[in-house]
């Protein structure tokens, strides 16, 4: 299913909470906002209801949200959409869909941090809470997230190719040799861990200038820190990585930071084309995606002069 074969609209959210769900059917529906895989509606002040609307594989990660997300909750030290309520397919919607806790904020894309310091200890306590061994059963694939970095290589080749046809990276030399450091260090030898998996500024929220909130967690699986540890270059201001990695327990390995600023490059190389595509209105462009990935591969060709 694409979200061309089916509108959804507040009257379906409606419809859907009024057969599965009458007790929330007469709050105030809004629409929240549309993302890859999922669109959120506000539900009242203080729920919103999710639905897939563009991935096939959307379905899956509500499901996992639903079964995991309302464990960790209570030990994050940031407010997350907490899983309330399931619908199962039916005749009116033939997908999965969930009631979760609504995270005020504005997401980081449209309103970068600006308290850079008292970010960074938020976003260390957040992770290093979150960081903790995951059960066996959980998913240490993570949607091509979960494997050695080096696996990575070819495909960062060709998007830093077309970021650089594009005449978006003004140094791709140095790029690469931020990419080439990052693939040759050590695999993540430690136990799987729990991770966000997809921390890019959409799905961190700000409020008054430093974060409040992280949203979306379809892409929960267990395995390697560094796959987080990526956002201090990503979400943060110049200058305060290194607050972020002091305040962050246990203290990150070289090896680690190294795998971490690999990461960060993917992300920042995604967040290149999908914010030129906005810019000259391609289909899945999202403008706001581009400035803080430019700012992310200055941060990190600039730790990597030092």
């Amino acid at each position: 299913m694409t979200h061309t074969e089916i509108e959804v609209t507040a009257e379906l959210v409606r419809d859907l909470l009024r057969d599965q769900h009458p007790d929330l059917a007469d709050y105030p529906v809004s629409l929240g906002a549309r993302g890859w895989d999922n669109q959120i509606w506000r539900l009242g002040d203080d729920l919103a209801v999710r639905l897939p609307w563009a991935t096939e594989s959307a379905d899956a990660l509500l499901r996992k949200e639903h079964t995991w997300l309302p464990a960790l909750a209570p030990s994050l030290p940031l407010p997350v959409p907490v899983p309330q309520r399931l619908g199962e397919p039916s005749a009116r919607f033939p997908r999965p869909w969930i009631v979760t806790t609504w995270v005020p904020g504005e997401p980081a894309d449209r309103a970068p941090v600006t308290r850079g310091a008292e970010a960074a200890t938020t976003l260390a306590a957040f992770l290093t809470a979150l960081h903790q061994p995951a059960p066996e059963e959980v998913d240490t694939a993570g949607r091509g997230r979960g494997g050695p970095l080096a696996g990575s290589s070819e495909w960062v080749a060709k998007q830093l190719a077309s970021a650089t046809e594009l005449g978006l990276i003004p140094d791709p030399d140095a790029v690469r040799a931020l990419w080439e450091d990052a693939a040759a260090a050590p695999d993540w030898a430690g136990p799987a861990l729990w991770l966000h998996g997809d921390l890019h500024p959409a799905n961190v929220l700000t409020a008054d200038g430093t974060i409040c909130g992280v949203i979306d967690f379809g892409d929960l699986f267990a395995g390697d820190p560094a796959v987080d540890l990526a956002a201090a270059w990503i979400l943060l201001p110049d200058g305060t990585a290194d607050r972020f990695h002091a305040a962050y327990q246990p203290a990150p390995e070289a090896a680690t930071l190294r795998r971490a600023r690999g990461w960060a490059v993917i992300r920042a190389l995604v967040g290149l084309h999908v914010g030129d595509a906005g810019v000259h209105g391609r289909p899945g462009g999202k403008a706001t995606w581009g400035p803080p990935a430019h700012a992310a591969l200055r941060r990190l060709i600039a730790t990597a002069h030092r």
